[in-house]
């Protein structure tokens, strides 16, 4: 019994033996695990602030005062001024303005003899453009010769019918006449005095058409001749020698004129402004015209009309501008650009030479001290003359480089 209570005893010594030394194992590793971390972790920690300190490093670029590079450096401190912030961009085209064209067309019916003038040529107003053979014209000359022979012929029996009225208020005293007789004197008179009114008009009416188509009263046969009606340029033609053409298009017919005239002296500028800009845009305001032909110069013109309605495909309203052309140096279907910025805000802006593009950012070199200039991205606005707006990144009074910051560019 002794011997057994004995093994009994050591074997709870070594269980407990071996339970002690598994959880001084357990310990230990769980040690060693967390110096390992806190190694990794000061490892990273120091590896983050040598990047920070690298990254920071290579943002600053430093300048002996004394270099050549250094006298080439302009510093000017950044100043607040009143730039628009928003800027209308919108792709614009020439066409013919819609008020100075005409499409002539022929007041009377009849063949064409000759056509005087080809596409492209320069009329002046008045000028003959078309001459044509019209039985309308001898018709006119003819109702006017009616008409004055009328205005004869009433006026005669004007003047009978006075006398037989005198020589009846003569009579009427002596009773050598009787007074219905005498009433009817002066009846006839009226109705004689009314007709001769009557024709008057109709020959004034006659005259006034022949006025209006250039013909002379008293010649038969004579060719009826279509002028310009406005000076301008022939843009188009659709009649040819021969060609027969009626006065009047028949109902439901839409009369072909016979040439079309423009006047380019000033045209219009079609333009699509999207839908956030709209607001920016009102009749009356100046804009700055682009255009593709003329690199480098921008064109003035005022905003003549504006859409009611947007493009449901395009999500654009349809934008006008009135734009003079005395040189006719813009020709119809030109393409190019509409500017036109937005009310001024007063925010800070820089020289356009202070601008370095880097990987399609905007930076400027902004100086910490005499010859530390720290690299810095920044986001521009509307450019105004010489000047570019900055929206973010920098502000009022900090100095930066405007001449010479494309030197410190690769450094």
């Amino acid at each position: 019994m002794l011997h057994l209570a004995t093994n009994m005893t050591t074997q709870k010594r070594a269980s407990a033996c071996d339970s002690f030394a598994h959880r001084a194992l357990v310990i230990a590793c769980a040690i060693t695990v967390l110096n390992a971390c806190r190694d990794k972790q000061t490892t990273a920690s120091e590896g983050h602030l040598a990047a920070t300190l690298s990254s920071t490093a290579a943002q600053v670029v430093v300048v002996s005062p004394d270099s050549p590079q250094a006298k080439q450096l302009r510093v000017e401190s950044v100043r607040a001024q009143a730039i628009p912030v928003d800027e209308v961009s919108a792709p614009a085209r020439i066409i013919i303005n819609p008020n100075r064209i005409s499409r002539v067309l022929p007041p009377v019916q009849g063949r064409v003899v000759t056509v005087s003038v080809k596409l492209g040529d320069n009329v002046a107003e008045g000028q003959p453009l078309v001459t044509m053979d019209s039985p309308d014209a001898d018709t006119a000359i003819s109702n006017y010769l009616q008409a004055d022979s009328a205005v004869r012929q009433s006026r005669a029996a004007v003047t009978k019918t006075q006398a037989d009225v005198q020589r009846a208020r003569n009579l009427l005293p002596f009773q050598g006449i009787s007074e219905k007789d005498a009433q009817s004197a002066e009846n006839d008179l009226a109705t004689a005095q009314s007709s001769l009114e009557t024709a008057q008009a109709t020959r004034e009416q006659a005259l006034r058409k022949l006025t209006l188509l250039g013909l002379k009263p008293t010649d038969f046969q004579q060719g009826y001749v279509v002028r310009a009606p406005i000076a301008g340029v022939i843009t188009e033609i659709t009649v040819t020698p021969g060609d027969y053409r009626a006065a009047v298009a028949s109902p439901g017919d839409i009369a072909t004129p016979m040439m079309s005239i423009a006047d380019l002296s000033t045209v219009w500028v079609a333009c699509d402004v999207p839908e956030p800009s709209i607001r920016l845009v009102h009749v009356g305001d100046e804009v700055g015209i682009d255009l593709v032909a003329y690199p480098g110069a921008t064109f003035t013109g005022r905003v003549a009309r504006v859409a009611s309605t947007l493009d449901p495909q395009t999500r654009t309203l349809k934008v006008h501008v009135d734009l003079p052309n005395p040189d006719r140096k813009l020709v119809p279907e030109m393409f190019g650009t509409m500017r036109h910025p937005g009310p001024a805000h007063t925010i800070p802006a820089v020289p356009s030479a202070a601008i370095v593009q880097e990987y399609g950012r905007s930076e400027v070199f902004v100086e910490l001290r005499p010859g530390e200039f720290e690299r810095r991205a920044v986001t521009t606005g509307v450019r105004s003359r010489d000047n570019v707006a900055i929206t973010s990144g920098l502000r009022v009074n900090e100095r930066v480089v405007v001449d010479g910051a494309i030197l410190l560019k690769g450094q």
